[in-house]
């Protein structure tokens, strides 16, 4: 297997230095990624970066997840405009820990094997380095200005906020993260997103000039939707790839929900399915659009990827409670099917309002599902909201006990894909 035409084909490769496709070629090759320890779980965001490594271990290389326990206390100012707040390292040990979970997931770390995935934190050797030792040891090897022409060092300078000596320092702790790893692990690859390239760099030149050796860098695009909005964003915020942060019905309604354009590429990078079945169902999905086989085979395989064959049945499952047939009414719905509904957004509303009667656009203020009264009553004169799978357009519409789903459930549902239980309490 070819990994640099593999990744080509897949859209996933935007800078590659010169001689890193012979270095692959060449031998099994140590390659790594950093991940950014800023939560206790990864979001979608951090896919492509997990994707990269899981084909250069199926293409017989060896890769290592960096996690950064020492650069996650300072921040990268790559594609921020401030700096960020500092973790506490109680907060940054658990966050460690959930993150070494979810790798472990997509990654063979059976130290048996010759390529056997490894994890490594880098506070385990800038712990006990001194601040002189640093300066002394490595930053002698790099000038200001190389680390000043850097396009995130030089967007922050040009900035209003500026930019800490702090963060300045955080390009050349990742040029000794490459280094140290290249001594002690014989790694010549790093890989990252595309805003990564000016330190993965610094790494590279740092091996060159302090350990005298070659190593190599290859990076990503940065993905954004076809309509320019952020990737791995939805409506109630960041996807994340822990399904008690984000649902697997929510995890598969953003697969599934992306825009044609954007599932042709996606299908491509998200999925580890042959050219010859992409291309073949591009083809199929041209024919009929509106059966969104694109979508539904994307979300599919992501979701088996992410939680597994269980999580892609339980998203199938709460899809149907949901949305279910147009036609039947929300009064088919067992209290089971209700109570066990996952990527509903719940809220508790006062049963004695109900008993006594209170309008719609009173109830749906009071719930949070609108902002304000004002926001309600225009989406319900518009059509938008639905109680109980039924439509209601009068803005005096009153809700009383009658609508009680076995006597404690409403079903709301505002625009078309926002769905909200409220339990009459």
């Amino acid at each position: 297997m070819n990994l640099v035409a593999e990744l080509q084909w897949r859209g996933m490769i935007q800078d590659i230095m010169p001689g890193t496709e012979d270095q692959l070629s060449k031998e099994m090759t140590t390659g790594y990624i950093g991940f950014d320890p800023t939560s206790d779980s990864l979001h979608i965001g951090s896919l492509v970066p997990i994707l990269l490594l899981v084909h250069l271990q199926k293409a017989g290389h060896k890769p290592i997840a960096l996690v950064g326990g020492a650069t996650g206390m300072i921040g990268d100012p790559s594609g921020k405009s401030e700096e960020r707040n500092f973790l506490s390292e109680e907060q940054l040990q658990k966050n460690l820990d959930g993150i070494k979970k979810q790798l472990e997931k997509f990654l063979d770390f059976d130290a048996a094997k010759p390529n056997a995935a490894e994890m490594v934190n880098n506070y385990d050797w800038f712990k006990n380095m001194s601040f002189i030792q640093f300066l002394r040891d490595t930053g002698k090897h790099i000038t200001v200005n190389y680390m000043m022409a850097k396009d995130s060092v030089k967007k922050r300078i040009e900035g209003d906020t500026g930019i800490s000596y702090t963060e300045f320092a955080y390009q050349l702790m990742q040029g000794y993260d490459f280094y140290w790893l290249y001594q002690h692990k014989k790694c010549k690859l790093q890989m990252g997103g595309s805003d990564q390239w000016g330190n993965i760099t610094t790494g590279t030149e740092l091996v060159r000039r302090k350990a005298g050796g070659e190593a190599f860098a290859m990076t990503c695009p940065l993905l954004t939707k076809a309509d320019g909005s952020k990737f791995g964003k939805s409506e109630k915020g960041n996807v994340w790839l822990a399904p008690d942060k984000t649902s697997p019905f929510d995890f598969y309604q953003f697969w599934f929900d992306a825009s044609d354009e954007d599932a042709e590429k996606w299908i491509k990078i998200f999925t580890f399915l042959s050219k010859e079945t992409i291309d073949q169902l591009i083809e199929e999905h041209h024919k009929d659009k509106g059966a969104r086989l694109l979508q539904k085979t994307l979300a599919k395989e992501v979701i088996v990827f992410v939680h597994g064959e269980a999580g892609y049945q339980e998203a199938l499952k709460t899809t149907a409670l949901t949305f279910g047939k147009k036609t039947a009414p929300a009064e088919s719905l067992s209290l089971e099917d209700l109570e066990s509904m996952d990527g509903v957004t719940k809220f508790d509303y006062e049963l004695s309002k109900v008993q006594t009667g209170v309008d719609v656009v009173t109830f749906l203020a009071e719930t949070n599902i609108f902002p304000s009264k004002g926001e309600a009553r225009k989406m319900v004169q518009g059509g938008g909201v639905s109680i109980n799978r039924r439509k209601v357009e009068d803005a005096g519409f009153t809700l009383n006990s009658s609508l009680l789903l076995h006597g404690q459930y409403m079903l709301v549902q505002k625009g078309k894909k926002n769905y909200y239980l409220v339990k009459a309490v």
